[in-house]
């Protein structure tokens, strides 16, 4: 499989990625190495994983990370409920304890989280790691084996190796620094917003019921709507939302007064800050000729 055949494979799975992104999967397929691809938050770094598992046809394993994150949630845990029923049963059997306490120890008790589901996968896998940067350092020293050796310590099973190679795909949204013994591990990849003839593939892909002039608008609206000073810079899923949302209004280009689709921008706007400063003035400033000499370069970009 080549890099050409990835990005196709990524097209049929509704994501349009870049050369370089489509490239990085290849090496991270062809030399099994992991794939961290940091970035800020609605850029596409949860979705590229969903992609690779819908375009590869395997099965997707994602660990969504967080501050309280510990083993029995990613790794595995014991089913204890499970094991005393089976203490009861062997006591009102009279049966032979011995070897109670290996076979309580056994896979037939082990709750699979996602981590070890992933390389006990009878098939290749995809591995999502999702937002590793808001799981403490001790549990990023823990992947290290993971990552490194494909295989998993149990204390009462000993040492699990992977039955298949699975695509493991962290992303970080750079909320703190990654240790340099993980970045090693991994090819790296940093995902920005998209550039306007990119986007403009994307929306025409995802939302084909809206006319291409609306699109064409909308996208470039959003593209100068990001260089203002937001709290929170609307992604790609909130270009598609609003899309969407435009286009259930039986809208086919944005309306000139911005005051007939200022109720709309609550799908790009999500914080109070955010909603009161773009109103009125800046409103008519990102629908001024910014937008039409912009939205124009994006058509015969797009044409390219």
């Amino acid at each position: 499989m080549n890099v050409q055949q990835i990005s196709e494979l990524l097209i049929k799975a509704s994501y349009i990625a870049d050369e370089s992104l489509s490239e990085m999967i290849w090496m991270g397929l062809t030399i099994n190495r992991p794939l961290l691809l940091e970035g800020e938050a609605g850029v596409g770094k949860t979705a590229i994983a969903k992609a690779c598992a819908v375009g590869l046809d395997r099965p997707l394993f994602r660990l969504q990370c967080h501050e309280s994150l510990d083993l029995n949630q990613a790794v595995y845990e014991w089913n204890y409920s499970r094991q005393l029923l089976e203490i009861r049963l062997r006591e009102a059997e009279g049966g032979d304890k011995a070897n109670l306490r290996e076979n309580l120890f056994s896979e037939e008790f082990l709750l699979k989280r996602p981590l070890m589901q992933a390389i006990t996968s009878p098939t290749p896998a995809v591995l999502l790691i999702d937002e590793i940067d808001r799981a403490d350092e001790a549990f990023e020293a823990y992947l290290l084996e993971v990552l490194g050796e494909s295989q998993i310590s149990v204390p009462e099973l000993g040492t699990i190796k992977a039955s298949s190679q699975p695509l493991v795909i962290l992303t970080s949204n750079g909320t703190r620094d990654l240790s340099d013994a993980l970045r090693r591990r991994c090819l790296y990849h940093y995902l920005d917003y998209p550039s306007l003839p990119r986007e403009l593939s994307i929306a025409q892909t995802l939302v084909p019921e809206a006319d291409i002039n609306l699109i064409q608008q909308a996208v470039m609206f959003v593209h100068q709507l990001r260089k203002e000073d937001l709290d929170k810079i609307p992604g790609i899923a909130e270009t598609l939302d609003w899309i969407r949302i435009l286009c259930a209004r039986n809208l086919t280009s944005l309306p000139d007064d911005p005051v007939d689709f200022a109720g709309t921008l609550s799908a790009l706007l999500k914080t109070k800050n955010d909603q009161w400063q773009i109103s009125g003035p800046v409103l008519n400033k990102l629908m001024g000729s910014g937008l039409r000499v912009g939205m124009d370069a994006g058509v015969v970009a797009s044409k390219k």
